[in-house]
């Protein structure tokens, strides 16, 4: 299967917000990967629901909500009520994570966990089966335009082979610092899904950007 592309709107210019998401409807894009921060869990504000809800009245394509919040289970329903069709929580912010998979599985939305670059893969294991998406951070969350964590790929290859050996299909997705010069090996190594920020948004020609991720 062709690996995915999910701009991250948090880079993208928010006075022209209709505008971007019809750049993303007619490009080689697959998702919308929407950033939620709530100033505690992450130390930067984003959007929440109302500006989703918005998004969701202007998009063609699946909304994959990255939650860098406390308490998430709190909040389920709603990102369901306004579009959200993968949810991701961070291991690091859940308390009951197995209950919590259960729970956005149960609205009828992918269920995804994401990981800081200090976490270990293996902290993974015993809710991997309930896992649909893994959300591989290859900066510290919080802000967009960050430098690549190297290490990155080494994990990446480790729960490459927790999925397989376990017989799963669970997609791997790495969010933070993707360019063209380290998204061909991001998918050697097992990556799904590749998040771009800035490096769509801030370039010369976005469409063209995505397209070129699109086709490494």
């Amino acid at each position: 299967m062709s690996h995915l592309i999910a701009p991250s709107l948090l880079a993208s210019d928010f006075a022209n917000l209709q505008k971007e998401c019809e750049m993303i409807n007619s490009s080689d894009a697959d998702w919308y990967h929407l950033d939620v921060m709530d100033g505690v869990f992450v130390p930067n504000i984003s959007f929440g629901i109302p500006i989703i809800k918005y998004i969701n009245k202007h998009t063609l394509k699946p909304l994959d909500v990255h939650l860098m919040i406390v308490e998430p289970e709190r909040y389920i329903k709603d990102f369901k009520n306004v579009g959200a069709n993968i949810l991701t929580v961070h291991l690091e912010a859940s308390k009951h994570l197995h209950r919590t998979l259960q729970a956005i599985k149960q609205e009828d939305m992918k269920a995804g966990v994401a990981l800081n670059p200090h976490t270990a893969v293996e902290q993974l294991e015993p809710v991997l089966e309930e896992t649909d998406l893994v959300c591989v951070m290859s900066v510290n969350p919080g802000f967009g335009g960050q430098a690549f964590i190297e290490g990155t790929y080494r994990k990446v290859e480790k729960l490459k082979n927790m999925i397989v050996k376990a017989g799963l299909d669970t997609k791997i997705e790495i969010d933070g610092g993707v360019t063209s010069k380290n998204a061909r090996k991001l998918i050697e190594c097992g990556a799904d899904v590749l998040v771009a920020g800035s490096f769509v948004f801030k370039s010369e020609n976005p469409t063209q950007t995505i397209s070129e991720l699109k086709n490494i």
